[in-house]
This record gives C-alpha cells, structure tokens and sequence, in this order.
C-alpha cells in the first residue's frame, strides 16, 4: 500500500507522492527554526490560517516550520484503521495505543531534544500566555490533534504527553486549537511581528487585558478619541492606559485582577 506521506511547509517542502517510504524516515529540518509537528487524520487542514498574514510570511521565510503528519497511514489492517470501542462499553470510538504511538515514535525520531509533546484536549490545563512565552523559547512542539471520543490514555501515561485547553467547551476535533496555539507561540518568536514593542503591551503581557485602541478619523458617528491620546504628553498617555487595562480587567475578568493585585511588588 502506498503512503500518502506528511506535509511539509518552510522553505524546504517535502511534496505529496504516492511513492512508498519508511514511516520513521527523519524529515529535513531548517537549523534553528521553531518546528510544530502536528498528528492529525486531516492534514489537508494545515497550514490553514496560519499560512497567511504575518505567521505565513514567516514560515516562507523560514523563521518556523510545520511538518502535518497524518495518522492514518499509522493505522491497523488493510483500512488502516485509527480507532476502535471503548473498553468498558459506552458510545463513540477512542484513538487507538498502537497507532497513537507508531506515529508519536515517527515524530521523535526527527525532533530536537527538549521538545514537548502536546495533546489538546478539553480536560487538560488551559493554554494562556505564559505557556506560549515558554513554547517559543523550546526548539517546536509536537501536537496531537484529538478526534471521536479523544485519545487512550496509556500513550499520555507512557510518554508524559501535556494536555492543554482553550478553554471549557469541545470541538470536533484537536485542529482548530493546534492552530491556536501554534499562532500564539510563532508570533513570538523574534522577527516574525517585527516590532518586538507589540508583544510587550498586548493583553495579558503584563496580566491585565488590553487597553482600547483608537486611530482616524478623530470622531466618528458622533464619537471622539479620548482627549489624552491627543494631548502629546506620553506621561498622561501611559497613566490612561494602565488605568483603563486596570478598569477593563476588574471588569471582565476579575480572575486576572485578583492574580494581579497578589502578584509579587503589587
């Protein structure tokens, strides 16, 4: 049977052919480049999103690379098949051990040493942005996109595999949140923004939300830009948006205030 093998994406590609090769076969690697390998049974839907805008830019530049692998050439039997009942009865499929495994292996054996591996997950720890400040400093990340009733749990025992959430809700599938998290992570990485000033004043950057943005026209349906914010003085200017992050922060996520107000020099 022929193996439809993983997509590749930077600037060394490694294109779709039915040509059959070794499933442990390592997998070029662009020196010092952020690299996100991430097992899916729908690797079509990458590089998505995060092949346009700035992230995209990157990633033809080389400044992070994405290899999707597809699970399903892991599978068992003629089908190939990824999933089977849940031991102890119940509804749904869970994603089998074995295949689970054979294609985390495939994925190690071209990684760099200290990369994590990474199954999202609505059970697992929510993803914020001080884990993506800790992913953009390792040499990539493994992701493993769940699907059915999610993943059996002796391959998350046996290789310490990290469980992360976007929040309290269930998707389809892991895809969506691999792609989330990849964003926030790549947009990190030194040179893909441009302006390292952007990723120090967003939200949560320094624990608060965000204060508002404003730009032209200076009024608009009968709405004005805050007077301070054309006063020329930086002083007044900085005050302002400390003061409406504080404000909007306490307002919607009083979560975040708290943490902030027991935060050491606070």
């Amino acid at each position: 049977m022929s193996e439809t093998p993983s997509k590749s994406h930077g600037r060394k590609s490694i294109s779709a052919s039915l040509k059959p090769r070794d499933l442990m076969e390592p997998r070029p690697r662009l020196a010092r480049a952020w690299t996100a390998q991430v097992i899916t049974l729908l690797p079509e839907a990458f590089p998505g999103v995060l092949g346009e805008s700035l992230t995209g830019k990157a990633l033809k530049d080389g400044l992070w690379q994405l290899d999707a692998i597809d699970l399903r050439p892991f599978g068992e039997g003629k089908h190939r098949n990824v999933d089977d009942t849940p031991a102890g009865g119940g509804a749904g499929m869970v994603l089998r051990a074995d295949v689970m495994g054979r294609a985390i292996d495939h994925a190690l054996a071209s990684a760099a040493p200290g990369t994590p591996l990474i199954y999202l997950s609505p059970r697992g720890k929510r993803f914020d942005q001080t884990r993506a400040r800790q992913l953009a400093q390792t040499p990539g990340a493994i992701l493993i996109c769940g699907r059915f009733e999610g993943l059996d749990e002796r391959v998350i025992e046996h290789f310490g595999i990290e469980e992360i959430s976007l929040g309290d809700f269930v998707m389809t599938g892991g895809e969506i949140a691999a792609q989330a998290v990849i964003d926030a992570t790549v947009r990190l990485i030194p040179g893909v923004l441009g302006n390292a000033a952007s990723t120090e004043e967003e939200s949560f950057s320094t624990g608060l939300l965000e204060h508002p943005h404003y730009t032209r026209p200076a009024e608009w349906q009968g709405r004005t830009i805050p007077e301070v914010l054309t006063s020329g003085d930086h002083g007044k200017v900085a005050q302002w948006r400390r003061d409406m992050s504080e404000k909007i922060t306490r307002e919607r996520r009083p979560d975040l205030w708290d943490a902030v107000r027991k935060s050491p020099g606070d």
